[in-house]
């Protein structure tokens, strides 16, 4: 089969799944298409450039999922709904992908058009909603570190230790909170909830409506 650059990213990608960034290199992905790593570089000219071109493929694919989530929703969606449709695709988008959270979460620094493109809409969203441009690119940062270290940490994979009944029911008592706080909700739906106190706080800094100042 041909060797293309969008072969040797798909095969960048079962790599990076196995070995995340550190372990990742242009050889392995050689090895995994069965060419030699010279061959590579005639396509990808580097890993960054690599790493780049498989950044930008989770983050365009995300992209196109918020398209769809956004066209999903009523034509007067408050801006909350915007923000949140946005942030539910590109969550899901991104798990999709073993260390896609990993992979997204650097995009920017490599100047990823996709990456780009995700931060772009959001700061479009914010703008509609009226948030004053001096906050725009920190609400936006904002939004967008939360749902890669929510997924961060969706991807991670804690050592396994065994509790038994005694030690659970000592956590219990000695963090009561905790645990009634972690077992309150499932992962999508706390998700959604933590974007709704993001959005409320945001929400404090857009200024009300003049008509709304005068009291009319």
């Amino acid at each position: 089969m041909k060797l293309t650059a969008d072969r040797i990213v798909e095969a960048g990608m079962a790599v990076f799944a196995v070995t995340g960034y550190h372990g990742f290199s242009v050889r392995q992905v050689a090895d995994r298409l069965d060419v030699h790593a010279g061959s590579l570089y005639y396509h990808v000219p580097s890993k960054a450039a690599l790493l780049q071109l498989m950044a930008d493929r989770v983050a365009r694919q995300a992209y196109d999922a918020g398209t769809e989530a956004l066209a999903a929703l009523p034509a007067r969606a408050a801006w909350p709904d915007r923000i949140t449709a946005q942030a539910v695709a590109l969550r899901q988008s991104i798990r999709r992908h073993p260390g896609g959270a990993i992979m997204l979460a650097g995009s920017p620094k490599t100047l990823s058009p996709g990456a780009l493109s995700l931060m772009e809409r959001l700061l479009a969203t914010l703008a509609e909603a009226g948030l004053p441009p001096e906050h725009h690119g920190a609400a936006a940062d904002t939004v967008l570190s939360h749902v890669t270290g929510y997924v961060l940490q969706e991807q991670s994979e804690p050592p396994a230790v065994p509790v038994t009944p005694e030690e659970a029911a000592a956590l219990h008592r000695s963090f009561p909170l905790t645990v009634a706080a972690a077992a309150a909700y499932g992962a999508d739906e706390k998700f959604v909830r933590s974007l709704e106190l993001l959005c409320a706080g945001i929400g404090t800094l857009i200024p009300p409506p003049r008509s709304a100042e005068r009291g009319t």
